[in-house]
């Protein structure tokens, strides 16, 4: 479980790719916190570091992984946020992420507001049904408010502190973004269509 603020600010030092799925390499001053087996949050994909080094670790990205999320246009260079696992004397500061993406969404529109940056996200309607003004989202795996809800995607304001602390400053009209929405709104949803059967 992670909470949507982001610990480091990594890079893909490579990627291997094949017919099975991704190896990433990634750079982070992270890694001295890191075992093999850890999770880690991949912009907000959780995955499993299957080897660790000096200044940083690898770790495998499967075929499926790749299709239902933004992992696949990573490249060497790609700055990534980063994130360890929620421990149990932790705060959580944002809200509970559990890295699995519901899916992607595309940026539609980039603009400044004083010294905010509104980013408005086209997103899939199955995911937007979870979505309310005020309520929390992760978008590349930084715990966000959504700001306004609109017909085919939603809206989130940044901070500069955001922006200087993750990849998102670098968010431009088209890229795609992994979105994972609010677990406790799905676990709302099938209590209530259960109780509706009974």
């Amino acid at each position: 479980m992670f909470t949507g603020l982001i610990a480091d600010l990594g890079s893909v030092r490579s990627i291997d790719r094949d017919a099975d799925g991704a190896t990433l390499e990634i750079s982070t001053r992270l890694a001295g916190e890191l075992v093999e087996g850890d999770s880690v949050a991949v912009n907000g994909v959780c995955l499993t570091a299957t080897a660790v080094h000096e200044g940083g670790f690898c770790a495998q990205a499967m075929a499926e992984t790749l299709r239902r999320s933004s992992l696949e246009r990573l490249q060497a260079g790609s700055p990534v946020n980063l994130e360890l696992a929620l421990r149990a004397d932790g705060r959580l500061g944002g809200h509970i992420v559990q890295g699995h993406v519901d899916g992607t969404g595309t940026i539609e529109d980039v603009r400044e507001e004083g010294f905010a940056r509104i980013v408005s996200i086209d997103a899939p309607h199955e995911l937007t049904n979870y979505l309310v003004k005020k309520g929390s989202v992760a978008v590349d795996g930084v715990s966000l408010t959504v700001s306004e809800v609109h017909d085919g995607g939603f809206s989130v304001s940044l901070i500069p502190e955001t922006l200087r602390r993750t990849n998102l400053v670098e968010m431009v009209i088209g890229d795609r973004v992994n979105l994972e929405v609010d677990i406790l709104a799905k676990h709302v949803e099938r209590l209530l269509k259960a109780e509706a059967r009974i």
